[in-house]
C-alpha cells in the first residue's frame, strides 16, 4: 500500500499496553494519521516491575524515532548471567543476541514497566489515546469492523488491531474460545531500593538464580532509579489469580539460595509484592480476518521465562507496519503479518514453557540454538 493510502485509513487499536502503544507508533511512522488507541483503564499508572527490551526491539525504537525517549528512562545491559541457586556456580554468561548486529550497538534496555508505558504514550498525540474504553463486543463486517464499548460508544474501523492481552475479548469472540493455560507456577514481583538489596546489584546486567526444582530468582537492575526489580518464580498447584503470600512463604521456597536473595525475601514489604499465578495460551491457528488482527499477548501470550513477551509484542508492531507497506490491501497485509510472525512466536511459546533448571541452562538464549 502507498503511504498516501494510510492517511484516511481508520485504524482502531484495542488495548493500551506495550503492543497497542507500539502499534500506534509504528503506524504513525509510516504515515497513518487516523489511528486511535482504546484502553479500558481510566488512567495509566506506575505499576509493574522491570523488563528487558532486547537489541532487536531497540533497533525498532531507533527506526521510529523514540530511542532517546526510551534510553532516558532505562539502563543499558550487555549480557545476562545464569547462576546456580546458591550463586556458587556460573551456568551461563552471554551477550544479548544482536547486541552488535546493527549500525550502532544496541544494548538491551532494562526499564520499569510504568516508565516504558509512559515513554510510549508520550510519543503519541494526546488525541490518539482514549482511556476508560472497555470493549464489550466486536462485529466483523468483512472490510470493516465495529467495536462497542461499555461506556456506550461504538467505533467502526477499516482495521482493528486487538492488543487486548492474554484474556483478549477479540480473540475469544472471533478466533479462539480456548481459555488461558495454567503453567503450574506462581510469580512474585516487586521493586526495591538497591540500598535494600544486600549487595546483589553491582552492575546493569540481570542475573537468574536457578534451582533444580524449577524455582528461579531474578534480579533486573534499574540503577538509573537506584532500584532493582526482584522476581521469584516457583512451582505451585494453586491456580488462584492472586495467591496469598507472606515473607515466611517466600523464604521457604528459596531454601538453598544465595543468602542475599533470601535476605531480600525476608525483609520485603509484602504489601508491595505482586503475586500472580502464571498463565499462557496455546498457539492460535488464525490471527486475522479481512479487517481484524490479533497482536502481542492476544495472539501468543507466553510464559515469562525467556523475557520475550513485551519484545514479541513490539516486534509484532514493526512487522505489521512493514506488511501494510508491502502488501496491496489490508487482508493481504494481515496474511503476510501472520506468516512472518507466527512461526517465530510459536517457537518462543514452546521454549518459554520449558522453564529453567541448572541442566537446561546450557545457553541463556535457547531461541538461537537449532531444535534437535
Amino acid at each position: 500500500m502507498e503511504i498516501s493510502e494510510f492517511k484516511d485509513l481508520h485504524i482502531a487499536i484495542v488495548g493500551g499496553g506495550y503492543g497497542g502503544a507500539a502499534a500506534a507508533i509504528a503506524l504513525k511512522s509510516i504515515g497513518a494519521e487516523n489511528v486511535h488507541v482504546y484502553e479500558q483503564a481510566p488512567a495509566f499508572g506506575q505499576v509493574g516491575a522491570g523488563i528487558g527490551l532486547r537489541p532487536t526491539t531497540v533497533e525498532l525504537f531507533r527506526q521510529w524515532g523514540i530511542f532517546d525517549r526510551i534510553a532516558a528512562v532505562s539502563a543499558p545491559s550487555d549480557h545476562l548471567r545464569i547462576l546456580s541457586d546458591d550463586g556458587a556456580h556460573l551456568l551461563a554468561r552471554e551477550e544479548w543476541p544482536m547486541l552488535h548486529g546493527y549500525a550502532q550497538t544496541n544494548h538491551t534496555r532494562i526499564i520499569h514497566r510504568g516508565d516504558f508505558i509512559e515513554a510510549l504514550f508520550g510519543a503519541l498525540p494526546e488525541q490518539m489515546v482514549h482511556t476508560d474504553h472497555k470493549l464489550t463486543s466486536i462485529t466483523d463486517n468483512g472490510a470493516q469492523s465495529t467495536l462497542t464499548f461499555e461506556n456506550g460508544r461504538t467505533v467502526t474501523a477499516d482495521l482493528v488491531i486487538a492488543a487486548d492481552g492474554i484474556r483478549s475479548l477479540v480473540r475469544q469472540q472471533l478466533f479462539s474460545a480456548k481459555p488461558p493455560v495454567f503453567a503450574g507456577e506462581h510469580a512474585y514481583r516487586t521493586v526495591i531500593s538497591i540500598d535494600d538489596a544486600f549487595g546483589l546489584v553491582t552492575d546493569d546486567n540481570p542475573r537468574f538464580y536457578v534451582a533444580r526444582n524449577g524455582t528461579v530468582a531474578y534480579t533486573l537492575p534499574l540503577r538509573h532509579r537506584n532500584e532493582v526489580s526482584y522476581d521469584i518464580t516457583t512451582r505451585s498447584d494453586d491456580d488462584s489469580w492472586a495467591p496469598v503470600i507472606t515473607n515466611e512463604s517466600l523464604v521457604a521456597v528459596l531454601e538453598g539460595f544465595d543468602q542475599r536473595v533470601i535476605d531480600v525475601a525476608r525483609t520485603l514489604d509484602i504489601t508491595k509484592v505482586t503475586s500472580r499465578s502464571v498463565y499462557d495460551i496455546d498457539p492460535v491457528d488464525v490471527w486475522h480476518s479481512e479487517s481484524v488482527t490479533l497482536l502481542g499477548d492476544s495472539a501468543h501470550a507466553m510464559l515469562h521465562h525467556q523475557g520475550q513477551g513485551a519484545n514479541s509484542a513490539i516486534q509484532d508492531a514493526g512487522a505489521l507496519a512493514d506488511a501494510l507497506l508491502a502488501a496491496d490491501s489490508i487482508p493481504a497485509a494481515l496474511e503476510q503479518f501472520q506468516a512472518v510472525r507466527k512461526p517465530v512466536t510459536d517457537e518462543l511459546q514452546r521454549l518459554s514453557r520449558l522453564g529453567w533448571t541448572p541442566e537446561s541452562a546450557e545457553t541463556a538464549f535457547p531461541e538461537q540454538t537449532p531444535a534437535r
